[in-house]
């Protein structure tokens, strides 16, 4: 088995093991957290060419809702939230 279709095989197993991950739009993810009483948020910032962006992940109704944004999104205090060195999702 080559290199290349090892490291696809690897990402098919992450992308089985983890569920169906649903990217969406910060504008959604803000909304669909004003919505929820208690979950936990992961968060992280991060730089590219000297310009800030920030990863958001949270699990709702079975999914894992995942986005990326330029702009910080504002997690409820009723909300569990942590601050993470890496969020990977597959491509």
């Amino acid at each position: 088995m080559s290199t290349a279709a090892a490291a696809q095989a690897a990402i098919q197993q992450a992308i089985k093991a983890s569920g169906a991950i649903v990217k969406i739009e910060a504008n959604e993810f803000s909304r669909m957290l004003s919505k929820l009483d208690d979950c936990l948020v992961i968060e992280r910032q991060g730089k590219l060419f000297f310009k800030d962006y920030y990863e958001y992940s949270t699990s709702y109704k079975g999914f894992i809702f995942y986005c990326k944004s330029r702009e910080m999104i504002s997690i409820p205090s009723r909300l569990e939230k942590i601050s993470a060195k890496k969020i990977w999702v597959p491509q």
